[in-house]
């Protein structure tokens, strides 16, 4: 089987190996940290809202307002009735007797 590597010798896939090895390590190093870097700024952010519960509450009912927002979609932006009728205008132009319906 035939790959990249094969026209290699020893001594280049060992080097190529060793830097894959190593290009990992840092990465894993780079995720390792980015992780604890998180978690402390989560801690942090937990302590400040501990401390301060008016905007805990604040945050908490626009991230409510935003959940109930992405449900609703489209429909929570236009409404259920404008929508209706943008359709039916939109429609209607193409097809004059489908407005009607």
């Amino acid at each position: 089987m035939y790959n990249e590597y094969d026209d290699l010798s020893f001594e280049e896939q060992l080097h190529l190996t060793e830097s894959l090895i190593r290009q990992r390590h840092n990465q894993q190093m780079f995720l390792r940290r980015n992780a604890q870097l998180l978690q402390q700024e989560l801690s942090f952010e937990a302590d400040f809202l501990e401390d301060n519960p008016e905007l805990a509450q604040t945050i908490h009912a626009l991230n409510m307002q935003e959940i109930q927002s992405n449900q609703q979609g489209l429909e929570n932006v236009l409404g259920s009735k404008e929508l209706a009728s943008k359709k039916q205008s939109v429609w209607s132009k193409f097809f004059p007797g489908l407005g009607e319906i």
